[in-house]
């Protein structure tokens, strides 16, 4: 009788051990100690569809005087402390100038603990926000423009510039920065010239590897663009753009693909333009072809702000927003960039209804 009650209270103990650790014991894709790829993997297979779409959608905004519940499905990132300023275009942002650096800090680590801790699967945001030439933040240093800094040719300077500037980005808890700007200044009339390094590819390239590879090294995505040739006849700004390969090629590539095999970039953002009939952010020769067949982009490609519905509104090759992300997506987009949380009304039905090539949703996802 003795021996048998032994053996039961061993068993007692040995499945109370055996819950105890079972429950201490993190799913696969929380285990640190496994590769990437079979943590993606196994968290891919747990995601539904609407968490599949929230991790494919990034915004300005945060949780202030918000029903958090609306993103009880995950978000890919926040410009945090932003928003739509309300102009037409829905493009222009306003800043809360009134945070210091600790309070904006502790406001991003207070979203991310909410998205960590209160979301199904506990999948991290991405903060990111703009760095042209210098963290578009109250305190941060302001730098000489872009055409300023490469005017210079020291690719020294640009290392140290950028390196204040990455430093200055990740005490925020940033990381993912939308610069630099690597179009090239074809016309001086366009509108965002300062915003480039110039009109030579070779100097182009030189700078904004110098400027990648600071923040790269530090943890911090960085997103050249916008891809590709974002400035059209007469400087007009997000119009049609008509240009032969060898052009393309020799002229407005290789930024780029500098920024990527040399300094590391992780992500690219697409041009407002179309090239050849077919809008930046659905153009599957550019996206998938020539980024990441040809060049072997293992990062993901964003839009620019609100640059999908362009198929609507200004390239006329949609009839709505839902095929526009439809078309987006399916051709090589990876994550859709708006301005408003309302906006993903208008994009997620195709994600939910299996219009959308499911592995290619699955691949989109993935890619990090």
């Amino acid at each position: 009788m003795l021996t048998m009650i032994r053996r039961i209270v061993v068993i007692v103990v040995v499945s109370v051990s055996c819950c105890y650790l079972a429950a201490q014991t993190p799913f696969p894709y929380k285990n640190k100690n496994l590769p990437v790829e079979a943590r993606v993997k196994d968290l891919l297979g747990r995601m539904t569809a609407e968490e599949k779409f929230w991790q494919l959608f990034m915004i300005p905004g945060d949780l202030d005087n918000t029903d958090t519940g609306q993103y009880k499905n995950g978000l890919f990132g926040f410009q945090v402390s932003a928003g739509n300023r309300g102009d037409a275009g829905g493009q222009m942002l306003k800043y809360n100038t009134n945070e210091s650096t600790i309070t904006l800090a502790k406001k991003i680590n207070a979203i991310q603990k909410y998205f960590v801790e209160k979301t199904r699967l506990g999948i991290p945001i991405i903060a990111f926000d703009e760095a042209l030439h210098g963290l578009v933040r109250e305190g941060a240093t302001v730098f000489p423009q872009s055409i300023a800094l490469a005017a210079t040719w020291d690719t020294l300077l640009m290392n140290k510039v950028a390196n204040a500037i990455a430093e200055e980005t990740q005490q925020l808890g940033i990381r993912q920065i939308l610069s630099p700007v690597v179009n090239i200044a074809a016309d001086p009339r366009w509108g965002r010239t300062e915003e480039t390094y110039g009109e030579d590819p070779f100097l182009v390239a030189a700078m904004g590897v110098a400027f990648v590879k600071q923040f790269e090294n530090k943890g911090i995505l960085t997103t050249p663009k916008h891809f590709i040739a974002n400035v059209g006849d007469g400087g007009r700004d997000s119009y049609p753009i008509h240009a032969n390969e060898r052009l393309l090629e020799e002229i407005y590539f290789p930024p780029f693909k500098a920024c990527i095999e040399k300094g590391g970039s992780r992500s690219i953002m697409t041009a407002y333009n179309s090239l050849d009939g077919i809008a930046c952010s659905a153009n599957s020769w550019l996206l998938n072809e020539k980024l990441k067949k040809q060049w072997g982009f293992g990062g993901f490609v964003i839009s620019d702000a609100n640059a999908v519905g362009g198929e609507v509104v200004l390239h006329n090759t949609a009839k709505d927003y839902a095929e526009s992300g439809l078309h987006a997506i399916n051709n090589g987009l990876d994550v859709v960039f708006q301005t408003e949380y309302k906006h993903h009304q208008l994009f997620i039905a195709p994600f939910l209804d299996g219009s959308i090539d499911s592995n290619r949703i699955n691949d989109a996802v993935a890619r990090y």
